[in-house]
């Protein structure tokens, strides 16, 4: 899948820039988690089940740029008044494609089929670098809570 998704409006993005594999994935969906967390108010509330969807797919995303996508170089984070829009981009020129049907029994291969079935849109883009692999995902805001349980909770 390609497409361009409509762009944010300016002062909503935040990029970070991946270094070493070792600790990125989990760094990644921290920096998303916040980022979620600052737009969108506090998960738990309704409509937040998207952000658990958000926070896989960067995960997915991340880690497909690790294993299948040269060296992965940046994380981009947009959004808009309802949507997070997510770009993971990579060193290599190649599209993102399924490696044969879908099998759930099998312990990889479910990235693609991920994004198929939890964003709203997805696709790729090819970058001067590479690519960037993108997706949506609809965020109705919540209330910000800035609880955060404690070790005993």
């Amino acid at each position: 899948m390609t497409g361009r998704p409509v762009p944010p409006a300016p002062g909503r993005t935040r990029r970070y820039t991946l270094g070493e594999a070792a600790g990125a994935v989990r760094e990644c969906r921290d920096h998303t988690r916040q980022a979620l967390r600052e737009w969108f108010g506090a998960a738990g509330t309704p409509g937040h089940v998207a952000v658990d969807d958000a926070l896989l797919l960067v995960s997915e995303l991340v880690t497909n740029a690790y294993i299948h996508g040269g060296v992965p170089y940046e994380l981009c984070l947009d959004r808009t008044e309802d949507r997070l829009w997510v770009q993971v981009s990579d060193t290599s020129p190649e599209r993102p494609l399924p490696h044969g049907r879908h099998r759930p029994g099998r312990p990889s291969g479910h990235g693609l089929y991920l994004l198929e079935r939890l964003s709203a849109a997805w696709g790729w883009l090819p970058r001067g670098r590479g690519k960037a692999v993108w997706f949506e995902v609809v965020v109705i805001p919540g209330p910000v809570d800035d609880h955060r349980p404690t070790v005993e909770e």
